[in-house]
């Protein structure tokens, strides 16, 4: 038998809010998917609210994982909190609200979703993810594991997909927003790509108004961050799991944008 989990990119604003809404249970009926995870961390572009975090649930999705904004907008800490299917990094300091991973019941048996956050050029400074998570996969009592790393650098992505081959059934990574065409089964069997991309403004940097990054990258006065109008798109990355084995056997691109879906 098979176990199929959709994993989407980053939703960014509230034209990434309005694809989810629009999109998500219909990308979830035509790929089958059985379990849906969602990257939510950057919904009000930067942070997410209890409002937007209900509302991407209630398009389909079974987890939210968040990075290194998790706590931007300060009405999420208690949901965190009081919510355990939304997860920031697991290698925060362990005083900051909310869990970095949890286990989910299935009818294919029991799930693990693991969140993580990587050190290089990130805003932070978290514990080292590879040691935590090599800390933790024993303790772990689920059929399934998988494991996003929300970071910037690929080669800590890379690194991270291969130290967990055959450990976990996939890894994947967020935050560069930039889908990556490297969808595939490590050699021991762990589903992997670099970065599922994003969810939001097609016709963007990152989501974001070109001009506005474009100033930025000028060196212009600092202006505020605001998203991009027009059409949009929906990247995810569909991982097909053998139920008998835990491991991966097909790692798949199913982007929607508005030339390849009705669901506008």
């Amino acid at each position: 038998m098979e176990f199929k989990v959709l994993c989407v990119g980053d939703v960014v604003g509230n034209p990434g809010m309005d694809r989810i809404r629009r999109s998500l249970r219909y990308l979830k009926r035509k790929t089958r998917a059985d379990f849906v995870i969602v990257n939510g961390e950057n919904a009000a572009v930067v942070g997410i609210t209890p409002n937007q975090a209900e509302d991407i649930f209630d398009a389909g999705a079974d987890v939210i994982t968040l990075g290194n904004h998790s706590f931007a907008k300060k009405e999420i800490c208690d949901y965190l909190d009081e919510n355990s299917r939304i997860l920031r990094p697991m290698n925060y300091a362990p005083q900051v609200p909310g869990k970095g991973w949890g286990v989910y019941e299935t009818k294919f048996g029991s799930v693990a979703v693991i969140d993580l956050i990587g050190r290089v050029n990130m805003d932070y400074g978290p514990d080292n993810p590879f040691l935590m998570v090599e800390k933790l996969l024993p303790r772990i009592d689920a059929k399934y594991i998988f494991v996003e790393i929300h970071t910037e650098a690929t080669s800590e992505k890379l690194a991270m997909g291969y130290m967990l081959d055959g450990k976990v059934s996939a890894v994947w990574g967020t935050h560069t927003h930039v889908p990556t065409a490297d969808a595939q089964v490590l050699p021991k069997g762990t589903g992997y790509v670099t970065d599922l991309g994003m969810t939001g403004p097609k016709n963007s940097v990152l989501g974001i108004r070109p001009e506005l990054s474009i100033s930025k990258f000028k060196g212009d006065l600092y202006q505020r961050y605001q998203w991009a109008d027009g059409p949009t798109k929906l990247e995810a990355v569909l991982f097909t799991i053998d139920t008998e084995t835990k491991l991966c056997r097909k790692a798949e691109r199913v982007d929607l944008t508005d030339e390849n879906s009705s669901q506008r």
